[in-house]
């Protein structure tokens, strides 16, 4: 009976290994109920990211992985020229992703080259998908306060310069969200690694009546791509 037990125990070990290597299913999903469905239905996505962008996100997974082996921390900042839509994008998602995956020890942030607003259509797409956004009143550049969990603490998303605070100064992974800012910053002081992962600029949809769609479109984009970029992170850990 007891080699009957341990027997099952293995195999239901050895299936939830499989679906996590299969990104499947999540460790753990402390988010908003809505959230976690989109990032549930994000994960199917996973077998349409072709694999030259795999291995630029395997980079990034890489890099988490190596600094969470070193120090049990990660930072991470995402990259685009005015920090108004795509990095701001990143940052969330990588936020909601690492909770997603019960990854402990991972910070994200975002920044530009110039400061500009987190742009309203951006705030927009990311609320659609489920997070919680409250923000001020009306400023050049307004501070939100972003929820995705109601175990962890909001996010203060607001635009600033990569190497402004709350911003680490070293030891962070810089993912380049724009061929601008990738063309323009081909070094970025104080990253121990650098990897661009461009997206198509949804402010040209702007003012049009595809814009809700094309913005809707970006944010599930990156969620899908920071979601796999986790999922190899979350199947290193559960492996050792």
């Amino acid at each position: 009976m007891v080699c009957s037990h341990a027997a099952a125990v293995e195999n239901i070990t050895r299936i939830t290994l499989l679906l996590l290597k299969y990104k499947t299913i999540a460790m753990t999903t402390p988010l908003f109920p809505k959230l976690a469905h989109y990032l549930a239905d994000a994960a199917n996505d996973f077998e349409q990211i072709s694999l030259q962008r795999k291995a630029l996100l395997r980079q990034i997974a890489d890099g988490v992985i190596d600094a969470l082996d070193k120090t049990g921390h990660a930072a991470l900042i995402y990259v685009c020229t005015h920090n108004s839509r795509r990095s701001h994008m990143g940052q969330l998602w990588a936020a909601a992703a690492a909770a997603y995956y019960n990854i402990p020890g991972v910070a994200t942030y975002s920044g530009g080259t110039a400061i500009t607003a987190f742009n309203p259509n951006a705030i927009q797409a990311l609320a659609d998908a489920g997070f919680k956004i409250t923000g001020p009143e009306v400023s050049p550049n307004p501070h939100y306060s972003v929820a995705y969990s109601a175990e962890e603490a909001p996010v203060e998303a607001f635009s600033k310069r990569y190497m402004d605070p709350p911003n680490p100064a070293d030891h962070f992974i810089a993912v380049m969200t724009c061929a601008h800012a990738d063309d323009n910053c081909p070094f970025v002081a104080g990253a121990s690694l650098r990897v661009a992962t461009p997206y198509e600029d949804p402010k040209e949809a702007d003012g049009k009546p595809n814009q809700a769609q094309v913005y809707s479109q970006r944010c599930k984009e990156i969620a899908t791509e920071v979601l796999y970029t986790f999922s190899l992170v979350a199947e290193k850990v559960a492996n050792g």
